[in-house]
Order: structure tokens, then C-alpha cells, then sequence
């Protein structure tokens, strides 16, 4: 067993391992493809990790292969050291949306500079949203009984971009488009 906890970027790629020996590489692969949308790991804290659960006899190394890759595979000490982390209660979730916070201080920026980041970010998440949606229509019908893990975790993704998409959507139309509509001739305004 570690001496410490092991925390969520250790949890889930023991959790990869699960099902065979990868390599770092593959292993950012996988978790770009599996979990990327909510949950983000970068290629060196993977490696990081995996010299970690090396030394701490969670993982063990395989011979080199090809372009000088190293396979992982989860020991008996891993497994132990994963049930015990996926049967801890969840923390809470924390939002770090960095859209939010540049809107929150959106008025500290040119109109059209925060429109233009909106619209950026409207379409990654539209973009997403397609994703989810494609891997959702390529589900068998009896999806829910195979894995019903992953279809939920989909949904949730399905869900989230949609919401995220509405909000978008129900923005002040000035915040999207500040340069609004043309108008010809006179407008009403008052004057004193």
C-alpha cells in the first residue's frame, strides 16, 4: 500500500490498468478519450505518476518495446490501493470554468473582445456536444446492461454541454453580439 492516499490522477490510471498492460502513452490516450471532457491529465503527470506507483510497488514495468515504450501493469498491491480509493466517498465537485471567471471581469475587457471569447467557447461546447452525441447514437440498444458505468458518465456529459449550451444561448444578446443589429433611421431616445 502507499503511504499516502493515492489521488485521483493515480486512481484513474490504475484504474485503466485494470483492463491490461499500457504504456504512458497509450495511457494518455485512453484518459484523453475516456475522461478528458470532465477530467483533465496531462502527459507528464502521467509519467510522474507512474515512476510514483512504480517505486511505491503499485504498477510494475515491462520490458521497452518499440520507440523505447515502457508497458505498465497493475500489481496486486494496485488493486488493493484502488478498491480502497474507489470506495472512499467522492469530494466535492469544484468548478474551475475559466470562461466564468474572465466573464465575471467582462467589463474590463473591449465588448467585442468577450464576444469573441463566447463564441469560442460556444463552439468547443457545441463541438463537444456532437461528440457525446455521435458516441451516444453508436451505443447498442443494450447499452445500460453492458456498461452501464460509462453510458451514465456519457450522459452526464450529454447533459452538461447542454446546459452549457443553453446558457450560452440565454446570454444578453449585447454580451454575444455587441455590435447588435443595424438600425436604420431615427431610434426613439429621450433627451432633457
Amino acid at each position: 500500500m502507499p503511504d499516502r492516499p493515492l489521488n485521483a490522477t493515480a486512481a484513474s490510471l490504475l484504474g485503466f490498468l485494470h483492463e491490461g498492460p499500457m504504456t504512458g502513452w497509450d495511457l494518455v490516450t485512453v484518459a484523453e478519450q475516456r475522461i478528458g471532457g470532465f477530467w483533465s491529465l496531462t502527459q507528464s503527470q502521467v509519467y510522474r505518476e507512474l515512476t510514483a506507483m512504480a517505486a511505491a510497488g503499485l504498477v510494475e514495468a515491462g520490458a521497452r518495446g518499440r520507440r523505447d515504450r515502457q508497458p505498465y501493469e497493475i500489481t496486486d498491491a494496485g488493486r488493493a490501493a484502488f478498491a480502497e480509493w474507489v470506495a472512499r466517498p467522492p469530494g466535492a465537485e469544484t468548478i474551475r470554468f475559466p470562461l466564468l471567471l474572465t466573464m465575471l471581469f467582462g467589463r474590463h475587457l473591449p465588448p467585442d473582445r468577450l464576444a469573441a471569447f463566447l463564441a469560442a467557447h460556444r463552439a468547443t461546447h457545441a463541438e463537444r456536444l456532437a461528440g457525446y452525441e455521435q458516441a451516444a447514437a453508436a451505443l447498442p440498444e443494450d447499452a445500460d446492461a453492458i456498461d452501464p458505468y460509462s453510458v451514465a458518465t456519457l450522459r452526464f456529459g450529454l447533459a452538461y454541454e447542454r446546459a452549457v449550451l443553453d446558457w450560452f444561448d440565454a446570454l444578453p444578446a449585447e454580451l454575444r453580439d455587441p455590435a447588435g443589429p443595424a438600425t436604420d433611421g431615427p431610434t426613439d431616445m429621450i433627451t432633457e
